[in-house]
């Protein structure tokens, strides 16, 4: 992996409001920690992040920060991108200082490469279950991306961790089972799968059973009392 260069400068005024007045000039905020030595505040303008950056939003790159009076450039990697979620604009960034001799952990994008035999003789639906993965190297052996190839993949195939294709001296942290992507049958043939279903009929009451008959029937009209007596006199 090429190592980029990024031209920051260091930030002493913190809180809230020096941050609002550090955006308001066009600048974003952003600190540099680890290596052993005590985090530090920066700011860098937008513009030379997204060319040193060149569309990684998802963090993982390799850079060289130059501060103003240091003699060498400090290896970081971009830990961490954060967004306005309303703007869509870079409102902060983390870089993690790391040592070129010392593994480290980031998260790679992963590329899909071919056309699945499932989508192009089948009709079905590629669905990309995982963007990023996961792994472990030297700093300087960070891939820009990590490929798997979907183009033998069939309905209801799936390619998982175990069918990336690593470069050398990069390993996955994640369990080799985990589903990367899938061919799912195309919508047409769910829906008329659903169609075809048989419906559940509704149930048909055709005779009343003889508790409600006997609630239904009607009662008929009692004589008084005192005329039942006299009938029995006569």
């Amino acid at each position: 992996m090429n190592i980029r260069e990024l031209s920051v400068q260091p930030r002493e005024a913190l809180g809230k409001g020096a941050i609002g007045r550090l955006r308001r000039q066009g600048l974003v905020p952003a600190i540099l920690y680890g290596g052993g030595s005590a985090p530090v505040t920066l700011a860098v303008t937008p513009a030379d992040v997204q060319r040193t950056l060149q569309g990684h939003g998802a963090g993982g790159v390799l850079v060289n920060l130059r501060l103003p009076g240091d003699g060498e450039p400090r290896a970081a990697v971009v830990r961490e991108l954060q967004w306005d979620p309303v703007r869509d604009t870079l409102i902060h960034i983390d870089f993690q200082a790391v040592r070129m001799d010392e593994e480290i952990t980031v998260e790679v994008p992963i590329h899909v490469v071919g056309e699945a035999a499932g989508v192009k003789e089948q009709s079905g639906v590629l669905a990309v279950l995982m963007r990023t993965v996961e792994v472990s190297c030297l700093p300087s052996l960070i891939p820009e991306r990590i490929d798997v190839d979907v183009s033998t993949l069939r309905i209801h195939d799936v390619a998982t961790i175990a069918n990336l294709q690593l470069p050398e001296g990069v390993r996955v942290t994640m369990p080799a089972s985990q589903p990367v992507a899938t061919v799912a049958p195309p919508m047409a043939e769910e829906v008329v799968a659903t169609a075809a279903a048989p419906a559940a009929e509704p149930e048909v009451v055709t005779e009343r059973k003889p508790k409600e008959e006997e609630e239904a029937a009607p009662k008929g009209k009692e004589e008084p009392k005192g005329r039942e007596e006299g009938k029995a006199k006569k």
